[in-house]
């Protein structure tokens, strides 16, 4: 079970002081603008910036410069030699910049704001829909729209370079993964809960534990399978389990018969058996505090589905989005996110 992208410019060239010799290039080359104000060797999205006293007048990509946060402290570095030499910068060059660099931050803070909105829209969207089980295909469709567009915007291009962020637990809240549905279906028996659905990855000892708990009137329990990984690329590992561990039940601090259940869509009430129900629940008290004195039961896993790869879309520090070799998706959550609340 597996729970299982900005060009940068290109760096300009200093712009040669003329105290050092060289051949000037051909004259076809130059037009009397290019040879006043830009070297013919440069790209053309490169600006001149005013000699500084530094002997030579660098050329800067623009571009970078602009989409840089760290420009504001080199204009206001600049401004403080400036003052500290009793020179007055060109007028109009460094506030522009700076007007520049301001405008860029702000579209930047937008952009974070739209992926914390559609963050937000995609948990609101997955209310109800029991991690998927109970999704319409309106709401799946709303679904796959909120996690294209999140995916977009992913801020970990490489994931599994950013183990720190892989690192914990997470919680399912959604998934399409068919081979999953039975085991949610599980939770609509009578008094069976299907609990927490959980994958947590060590990324020290590069092993993943994918676990489930099921709770019943008399106990929890809990079944999950441990696997080692390997990175594949930057967004890619490969998952092998090894492992399967049946917990070993706990039992549950105060048991409560209900008065009726429903199955199947009928209400069937228990009143009637609340002795006979009585009985059987002493008897079966006493198996489980039996059971709940042994160890967890361990078994190998050696089939062909042992093996699946895991492709990490998007991860930030509290919401992960996987898909798996079968094309299905996974959302997961980390644990202690307030999305979780």
């Amino acid at each position: 079970m597996a729970f299982s992208a900005s060009p940068t410019a290109l760096p300009c060239l200093h712009h040669l002081s003329s105290s050092i010799a060289s051949p000037p290039p051909p004259k076809f080359l130059l037009s009397a603008h290019a040879s006043a104000s830009r070297s013919p060797f440069l790209p053309l999205n490169c600006s001149k910036l005013p000699d500084r006293g530094l002997g030579y007048s660098p050329w800067i990509d623009g571009t970078s410069v602009r989409s840089s946060f760290g420009f504001r402290l080199a204009a206001a570095a600049a401004a403080t030699s400036d003052d500290q030499r009793g020179e007055d910068p060109p007028n109009g060059v460094l506030e522009e910049d700076v007007s520049m660099a301001d405008k860029t931050a702000t579209a930047v803070e937008d952009a974070v704001d739209v992926a914390a909105a559609l963050k937000q829209g995609l948990i609101d969207s997955l209310y109800g829909t029991d991690r998927g089980l109970n999704a319409s295909s309106e709401t799946r469709a709303e679904i796959v729209e909120s996690i294209t567009q999140l995916e977009a915007r992913n801020p970990t291009p490489a994931p599994t370079e950013a183990l720190a962020l892989l690192d914990g637990k997470w919680i399912l809240v959604y998934t399409s993964f068919s081979e999953l549905f039975p085991l949610l279906a599980a939770g609509t028996l009578p008094l069976v809960k299907v609990g927490e659905i959980s994958q947590t990855i060590d990324s020290n000892a590069f092993t993943v534990q994918n676990s489930v708990t099921f709770t019943g009137p008399l106990a929890t329990t809990s079944f999950s399978a441990s696997a080692s990984f390997e990175v594949l690329s930057p967004k890619r590992v490969q998952i092998k389990f090894e492992e399967g561990v049946i917990g070993t039940p706990q039992l549950t601090d105060s048991i409560e018969i209900p008065q009726n259940v429903n199955f199947l869509g009928q209400n069937i009430d228990l009143t009637p058996f609340q002795g006979l129900m009585k009985s059987l629940q002493n008897a079966a008290s006493s198996v489980a505090r039996t059971i709940s004195g042994r160890p967890p039961l361990k078994f190998p896993i050696n089939t062909d589905k042992a093996q699946s790869w895991l492709l990490t879309t998007y991860l930030d520090d509290n919401l992960r989005i996987s898909r798996g070799d079968g094309g299905s998706v996974f959302v997961l959550v980390k644990e202690g996110s307030p999305f979780l609340k």
